[in-house]
């Protein structure tokens, strides 16, 4: 039998007890990673993306608002008190966006720091409140992305190169995307600048690109239009030169549908506004959900040729 020079004790045998001790050390620095990484809460599934895109590896993210989810009108439930209760940081839109979301962390007794995203921008009025969609200009996706780095700065200090490093990262994926966009939408005809949408989501996007987006509902979800309301935009669309015409994820179709029917106008497409798209959709990431939507309007508005 083969024996080790130094005790005697069989080969086999020490190799067995090395390899158990290699185990549980092994094991042993897997928990102890698992206890660094971050446990972060989103409000909606947008805001998840930007954070687990910074965070990296150190952070893992859970979204309260999942995909083509409204949380304009969302109601928390207990698993999401649960979740929050147990993040070591969370993460918000603003601007009224969330309008339970207050209310959630106080349930909770949540003790973990709540960052505003939108803590850096300057945002739109619209009917004297605040448009909560600041994410729709990509220019501001790059002051989201700031606030989310500094937060999970001040949480773990040693990672903060590394959160910085991530958020440059994204912020030139953003700036490519944005030159190129800009310059598409830029050589659109002044007659073809026009869409309607679900809801009033776009705002930001439409002052970044010099769009022009009409809507039946306003910047939230929850109100209905007057059949007035609804009977004045029918009247100003077939009045004006309007070329494009979508639904959204997050609204229901039969107002856009019924545009549709007494316009003329062809439904020409779906947009992401508020919310990702679900696994195998066309807008699982924030970038991928720009891009698409940036896609589907161009489509739309430039000239056939």
């Amino acid at each position: 039998m083969i024996r080790s020079h130094a005790t005697g004790t069989p080969l086999r045998t020490l190799l067995f007890s090395l390899a158990a001790t290699f185990s549980l050390l092994a094991s042993s620095v897997q928990a102890q990673a698992e206890a660094d990484t971050i446990n972060a809460v989103a409000s909606f599934s947008i805001l998840a993306d930007m954070v687990e895109v910074v965070g990296g590896d150190h952070v893992t993210v859970t979204s309260i608002v999942g995909p083509d989810s409204d949380a304009h009108v969302y109601s928390p439930s207990v698993g999401d008190a649960r979740a929050v209760a147990a993040a070591d940081i969370i993460f918000v839109n603003g601007l009224g966006f969330e309008g339970w979301i207050s209310d959630l962390v106080v349930a909770a007794e949540a003790s973990a720091p709540v960052i505003v995203a939108t803590q850096a921008i300057t945002p739109q009025i619209v009917e004297g409140e605040a448009d909560p969609h600041a994410w729709n200009a990509l220019d501001n996706a790059k002051l989201y992305a700031a606030s989310i780095a500094s937060g999970l700065s001040v949480l773990a200090p040693d990672r903060a190169e590394a959160f910085a490093d991530n958020a440059a990262a994204f912020s030139a994926k953003v700036d490519a995307l944005l030159a190129d966009a800009s310059a598409r939408f830029s050589a659109l005809p002044e007659g073809r600048r026009t869409v309607v949408t679900g809801h009033d989501a776009f705002g930001y996007f439409e002052a970044q690109f010099g769009l022009r987006f009409l809507a039946p509902l306003g910047v939230n979800t929850e109100a209905e239009p007057s059949a007035r309301e609804l009977a004045a935009l029918i009247r100003q669309i077939r009045d004006e030169e309007v070329v494009g015409l979508f639904v959204e994820n997050i609204t229901n179709p039969d107002l856009v549908n019924q545009i549709a029917d007494e316009t003329g106008l062809e439904v020409g497409g779906r947009l992401y506004s508020d919310a990702l798209s679900v696994r195998g959709g066309p807008a699982t990431t924030y970038l991928t959900m720009m891009n698409h939507n940036i896609s589907a309007l161009l489509q739309a508005l430039e000239p056939s040729n």
